[in-house]
């Protein structure tokens, strides 16, 4: 009864009010950005270090009065971006679940979840082992005569590209199974396929990386265990729906 109830309630909102609710809910996700972004800005100097420590060995510069500054603000946009995303996608489903079916919503939740771990892992795998690893393979292209001057927001460029690229990355199994339980893809075809795949994930480990085979490499294995790990939770979700599908 209560569901019915709901139900009726919300076919009766007028699109004045439905408006209404929309610029509400857009209100609040401003003030919990723009509050989360003030947040990280203190909090700026701090993940500096932190990237900086990351290759103590090398020294950076700021190269224009601003760059330092400019810098931080990035930092503070996309930190606050990241914290103040859990409120912004709850916000954005208060707003579209009651049109949703019931099997619809548990399909969004559940890529919701399961693609944030994954985009977290990415980041962080990214942040840790790989970008130590880029930054000494760089730095070893060295010569008497020609001295390192590393500015600081080109090193900031190549950290949040590289972390957003990987947190992209990550989310291939997702995307999978995604794709398998709304039955547009079919584990049969990833298996017939996989070669092909693979030097799909070749080339393009290949364009969002820098040019140099220790970075395409550190994207394209983890890009094809993923795919591995892709197939083998598509098999399941994909026998899944078969049993839902009445005979």
């Amino acid at each position: 009864m209560k569901r019915k109830t709901k139900k009726s309630h919300e076919d009766k909102l007028t699109l004045v009010e439905h408006l209404t609710e929309l610029r509400n809910r857009i209100i609040y996700m401003a003030v919990a950005l723009v509050a989360a972004i003030l947040l990280c800005y203190s909090f700026s100097e701090i993940l500096v270090k932190d990237m900086i420590g990351i290759v103590p060995d090398v020294r950076f510069v700021f190269i224009s009065p601003a760059e330092l500054l400019l810098s931080y603000i990035k930092i503070a946009v996309i930190m606050g971006l990241v914290l103040s995303s859990p409120f912004l996608i709850t916000q954005i489903w208060l707003y579209v679940s009651p049109g949703l079916e019931k099997k619809e919503r548990r399909t969004i939740v559940f890529s919701l979840i399961f693609g944030g771990v994954f985009f977290v892992i990415g980041a962080v795998f990214s942040y840790i082992v790989v970008l130590p690893l880029m930054i000494t393979f760089f730095m070893g292209f060295q010569m008497e005569g020609i001295e390192e001057m590393i500015s600081f927001s080109s090193y900031l460029s190549l950290v949040v590209n590289t972390v957003l690229s990987f947190g992209i990355i990550f989310e291939l199994p997702s995307i999978m199974v995604i794709l398998t339980r709304l039955g547009i893809m079919k584990v049969k075809f990833l298996r017939s396929n996989r070669k092909y795949i693979i030097l799909v994930i070749f080339i393009v480990a290949a364009v969002l990386t820098p040019p140099d085979v220790i970075s395409q490499m550190l994207l394209a294995l983890p890009m094809i265990l993923l795919f591995e790990l892709g197939i083998i939770l598509s098999m399941l979700v994909e026998r899944k729906r078969l049993k839902e599908i009445p005979a």
